[in-house]
């Protein structure tokens, strides 16, 4: 693993809220994008590069979600992913993607949901975005589903491209995979469930854009 990151006041002046932050795969994206990040998680995150508050997600939207410019939540996907279907029972997980829209939604804030692409095909999450690390020249294949408080535009283009060589999930216990996502900092274990910084930092490029900003 690289050092600790240690967080600047970034020049767009603007914070994000992430929360169900992990180790902070999304987190940095929207750093590198210009934001100021405070991440909050249910569970300890000794390596979370930045400011970090652990806490219920939705208790804490629900309380201070409204002071930040923007609010994420990767809420939970273990009752949706298909890979909880082969080794464990998705009932035994909580079902949290509608509470945190609607504690999202409450805070008057523009927001962003990331989850598998499960949520999508079950019609649980809109696929504004549908992401992949082929779509940023990363060496992994990870579909990602991102809804958001302004709709989107759909696949990014040029679309994924599965080619011979990628590391997909059966290597994710590797270190080549988190280093191959960009989350150099992380165990191998944190970054089983993280998301590659690539995704959220373009998906902040498109709310910078839609608020007449330019990312960092």
């Amino acid at each position: 693993m690289s050092a600790r990151v240690l967080p600047l006041r970034r020049p767009n002046g603007l914070r994000l809220l992430d929360l169900c932050c992990g180790a902070g795969g999304l987190s940095m994206g929207y750093y590198l994008a210009g934001f100021d990040v405070v991440g909050v998680d249910i569970r300890p995150q000794p390596n979370y590069p930045f400011p970090f508050i652990q806490a219920d997600g939705i208790t804490y939207a629900a309380e201070h979600g409204h002071t930040f410019d923007l609010v994420h939540g990767s809420w939970p996907c273990e009752r949706y992913a298909a890979v909880t279907k082969w080794r464990g029972n998705p009932d035994a997980h909580p079902d949290l993607v509608g509470p945190g829209r609607e504690v999202m939604q409450a805070t008057g804030r523009p927001w962003v949901m990331e989850n598998v692409p499960e949520t999508a095909a079950a019609g649980i999450l809109r696929p504004d975005y549908l992401l992949c690390g082929t779509q940023f020249d990363l060496n992994v294949r990870r579909h990602r589903v991102f809804e958001t408080s302004w709709g989107g535009g759909g696949d990014l283009v040029p679309p994924c491209w599965h080619r011979k060589g990628l590391l997909a999930f059966a290597h994710k216990g590797e270190r080549a995979y988190a280093d191959a996502m960009g989350c150099t900092w992380m165990t191998n274990l944190e970054a089983r469930k993280a998301v590659p910084p690539a995704y959220s930092q373009w998906i902040a490029a498109q709310f910078l854009t839609l608020e007449g900003r330019t990312a960092a």
